[in-house]
């Protein structure tokens, strides 16, 4: 096993690798870099996307439009920079590493990298993780608690519609929790905001944030009621479609282990059907979605969040990521994803590990990669 993981270590490297040069490549190509966010602030035609700007470039900004009448009719390559000083903006690529070319660009950000160096925001002063950090209490509020419920809901209705198997139960459960895996998450949110969030019916539930303003001043008790109070509506419109996977995965696996020998067997022996299911076929079935517990965590951890968090105003990773990408903070943009698909690759490895501990008769080391 220990020649398996190394394998699978060593494989990260080539595959982050992968990753990070065609994301890099492709950003090459996206128009409205940092330098033209910048311009655009200044001609005045920026939406508000970017907020503040770093490293110097606000006594630049005075500089750049006084010598802007001088330089008027100078082309240059950047949308927008005509009147600007050529001087003003060389100092915009030098600030933000565009005076060096694309490849040792690269090099550079991957050799950062390895060592987790991701520097600094281009535009909130603030170093790259400890913006990641800052950002992660939402994400992981949601991803465990989601993870939580759903293992905790899902796994009791798979096993009940399994052992009901084609009963009326089974049909409309059924019916159920696909019409709700149907629903786009955040059309949901908006009807739970509309119903239960002020919207144009009642106001049970708050919409903004994990806490309230008050939350300092609360008891210890109070806090835990007010913190999950405000994850209901988040939790419930992100759960929705994560129900049914989890169920019929587990209805499905128990089905599988119900028409086994074995189990046959045991119920022949004059066993109790109770102990025959919890006994025998329950640990069998939930091979498959114990072990799935780490992907399926960081699944809700990364994933599907942005127009959640956007809705209930959380200011998590999702948000922090998509407000990355349309600012053009390449420092972010390209930590984000480096740390994710880390984490993916790593995760994937721990899937396999509790395989294995689990059903000690899997070996992946016998399998060629």
């Amino acid at each position: 096993m220990l020649g398996y993981i190394v394998k699978r270590l060593l494989l990260m490297i080539p595959t982050l690798l992968g990753i990070m040069t065609l994301s890099f490549a492709i950003i090459q190509f996206a128009p409205g870099g940092p330098v033209e966010q910048v311009i655009a602030r200044l001609q005045g035609t920026d939406v508000g996307a970017t907020a503040r700007i770093g490293g110097g470039t606000g006594s630049e900004v005075g500089t750049g439009m006084q010598a802007g009448s001088q330089a008027a009719g100078i082309e240059s390559k950047y949308r927008g920079a005509q009147g600007l000083d050529p001087e003003f903006i060389k100092s915009l690529e030098k600030q933000f590493g565009f005076d060096k070319p694309a490849h040792e660009r690269f090099f550079m950000m991957i050799r950062n990298f390895a060592t987790f160096d991701f520097g600094e925001s281009y535009f909130r002063d603030v170093s790259v993780i400890s913006l990641i950090v800052s950002k992660m209490p939402v994400s992981i509020s949601l991803g465990l608690w989601l993870t939580f419920i759903t293992y905790a809901v899902s796994i009791p209705l798979g096993v009940a519609k399994a052992v009901r198997d084609g009963s009326t139960f089974d049909i409309w459960t059924s019916g159920v929790i696909i019409f709700g895996y149907a629903i786009p998450a955040f059309l949901f949110a908006i009807l739970l905001v509309v119903l239960f969030a002020g919207g144009s019916f009642w106001n049970f539930f708050p919409l903004r944030g994990l806490t309230s303003d008050n939350f300092a001043q609360l008891a210890w008790y109070q806090k835990i009621l007010d913190y999950a109070w405000h994850l209901v509506l988040p939790l419930t419109a992100l759960g929705v479609s994560s129900f049914a996977t989890m169920t019929l995965l587990t209805k499905n696996s128990f089905l599988d282990e119900i028409k086994k020998q074995y189990v046959m067997t045991a119920r022949a022996k004059g066993l109790m059907e109770s102990r025959v299911l919890y006994g025998h076929v329950f640990r069998n079935a939930m091979l498959i979605v114990i072990a799935g517990f780490p992907g399926a965590f960081i699944g809700a951890f990364f994933s599907g969040a942005l127009l959640i968090e956007t809705i209930f105003s959380l200011d998590g990773l999702g948000l922090l990521g998509y407000e990355s990408a349309l600012n053009r903070d390449y420092p972010v943009v390209f930590a984000t994803l480096y740390i994710f698909s880390l984490m993916g690759l790593l995760t994937n490895l721990l899937t396999d590990l509790v395989y294995t501990w689990i059903d000690p008769r899997i070996d992946f080391e016998a399998r060629k990669l």
